[in-house]
């Protein structure tokens, strides 16, 4: 069987590399014909087991290999298997888009801390990022836009699906600069996945007040079956946070704070659809002060106070916050030369440390977008990740698309 890794791992060495000229292109094609061949003699389940360990575009060119392999390849149950497999054996990658809008997107590979430049489905128009990854699926949207309003993307894979525009989008163009006259505020997209059937959904939560509604809140999901947008009632009884914050995908909801003088997060099961609300570990803080995150797939939020900033871990067990760790802000601006934190910073992900642990807290300044930053847990140090220019978002490359 290690023979087998063997040639695998030396086949994909030269397929992502790539080479320019014949010679070396040939030497490609015969390591694919060894390849090819060696892999002929096992059962296709034992196969199947060494290219779930694979990387997505190895993969991808591996599908040209048989019409068995492409078939495999292209499985949910493979791809679900490959994707599992790439969670547990390292950390996301990272994407970086201009802050504020973005016409492309680079993907950081924190391993290598190599930047590469992802095309996009999009041609010259600006879109936003949603901050919350799903099964290696981003999603960009523009309010503003009458056509292409927003696209599902795998940034791996460049696939991607147009999504129509919602009523609220409807309502913007159709107002045109008298909507800003509303004073609506910015509105950001949810994006998740339903964990019990594996349905992707994205969701509009926007305050209704000042665009004419009774409601606190409408809420509108995105059905890819109808290729429609529907509204969900009863929608959120509380007022939410909008422009500054983006929501947070975890574990089969989206989440948001709320406006509430007592701050609390208020959730949005994609199962069930239905809205409900915990208190947040603090109060009445001030917006910029706030950030939300996905941790190791558990909801966090924290807060700036002073010169540190706090972050807690939820519990779903028990309903309870639990203290994760406190960054020294002082000790940032200094040890990366930042001018002083005036926002909270936001955190991004758990990293792998000594022994395979998540003991690596990732995060960046969202005012200057100069760099990726670490913080071990355990010894309390900071260090750089990678220089870094634009918004973050973390995800794992996957093969997975939306039928």
């Amino acid at each position: 069987m290690s023979h087998y890794f063997y040639i695998t791992t030396l086949l994909y060495h030269h397929l992502i590399n790539g080479y320019r000229d014949k010679t070396r292109m040939s030497k490609k094609r015969r390591l694919m014909m060894e390849f090819k061949f060696s892999m002929e003699s096992l059962p296709h389940h034992v196969v199947e087991r060494i290219l779930e360990r694979l990387p997505v575009k190895p993969l991808m060119r591996f599908k040209a290999v048989s019409k068995q392999w492409r078939s495999t390849i292209e499985s949910p149950f493979f791809q679900g298997r490959q994707l599992k497999h790439r969670q547990q054996s390292g950390d996301p990658d990272t994407s970086s888009s201009h802050p504020g809008q973005v016409e492309s997107l680079a993907t950081l590979a924190l391993v290598s801390s190599s930047l590469v430049e992802i095309p996009t489905p999009w041609d010259k128009k600006q879109y936003l990022v949603c901050q919350s990854s799903c099964d290696g699926l981003v999603c960009v949207y523009n309010a503003h836009i009458k056509s292409g309003s927003g696209f599902v993307f795998n940034p791996t894979t460049r696939w991607h699906r147009v999504l129509p525009l919602c009523e609220l989008q409807r309502l913007i163009v159709d107002k045109g600069y008298g909507y800003y006259r509303l004073r609506h505020g910015c509105t950001n997209l949810g994006f998740g996945k339903d964990k019990f059937t594996g349905t992707y959904k994205p969701v509009w939560l926007y305050n209704s007040a000042e665009i004419g509604r009774e409601n606190a809140t409408t809420c509108e999901v995105f059905d890819f079956s109808t290729n429609s947008w529907r509204y969900v009632t009863p929608s959120s009884p509380y007022r939410i946070l909008s422009g500054y914050h983006h929501p947070v995908y975890v574990d089969g909801s989206v989440h948001w704070f709320t406006e509430c003088k007592e701050t609390k997060v208020v959730s949005f099961d994609l199962h069930t659809e239905a809205f409900q609300a915990v208190s947040a570990p603090f109060a009445n803080a001030p917006v910029n002060e706030m950030a939300m995150c996905n941790l190791h797939n558990r909801l966090c939020v924290s807060l700036k106070k002073c010169s540190n900033q706090v972050i807690w871990s939820f519990n779903s067990g028990n309903k309870t916050w639990d203290q994760l760790c406190s960054i020294d802000l002082d000790a940032v601006s200094l040890r990366f030369a930042i001018p002083t934190l005036v926002c909270a910073v936001q955190p991004l992900a758990l990293l792998d440390g000594e022994k395979k642990k998540k003991k690596k807290l990732l995060f960046y300044d969202i005012v200057s977008h100069r760099t990726l930053m670490t913080y071990d847990l355990d010894t309390k140090s900071y260090d750089t990740a990678a220089k870094f220019l634009g918004d973050a978002l973390c995800y794992f490359p996957s093969l997975f698309s939306v039928l």
